[in-house]
């Protein structure tokens, strides 16, 4: 039996896989942020308001999580996985950061900014390393951006 005031339904989240021209040369970068709580390395993302378009609370996310703006490019897959028996949908967005100052903060203390492969080889989870092919495939569709 369900508490009441307890909340119901699949818990509604977004993020961006965020990236920059790398500043060493050709490619791209991607950043990625380390959760102390979790012990993990994910992109930033995280839990929508109340009645918060997904892409607003994406670029939101980034903002909070990372301290950066970002300009949102093409959607990119959601993932879907069960959080404390709850079901939870992320959705994310391809986002070009503006700027690369990082502001740790209690939910992020650390940022990484790694070439494609490196960043899949870092993400903790498997869904979160898939996110980095589908970066790649839309920007290269969109012609953003050559992937060194």
């Amino acid at each position: 039996m369900t508490e009441p005031g307890a909340a119901t339904g699949p818990i509604r989240a977004a993020g961006c896989v965020l990236w920059r021209r790398s500043p060493r040369g050709a490619g791209l970068e991607i950043a990625l942020v380390h959760r102390p709580r979790w012990d993990d390395w994910s992109h930033p993302k995280g839990k929508l308001k109340r009645g918060e378009d997904a892409l607003r609370g994406a670029v939101r996310e980034v903002a909070e999580e990372t301290g950066m703006d970002c300009v949102p490019g093409p959607p990119l897959p959601s993932t879907h996985y069960v959080v404390d028996g709850r079901p939870k949908e992320v959705r994310y967005w391809a986002a070009r950061a503006l700027d690369d100052t990082f502001i740790p903060n209690r939910e992020v203390d650390r940022l990484i900014w790694l070439p494609p492969p490196a960043a899949r080889a870092r993400l903790t989870q498997q869904r979160d390393r898939d996110l980095v092919d589908a970066l790649l495939a839309a920007l290269a569709e969109a012609g953003e951006a050559s992937h060194g």
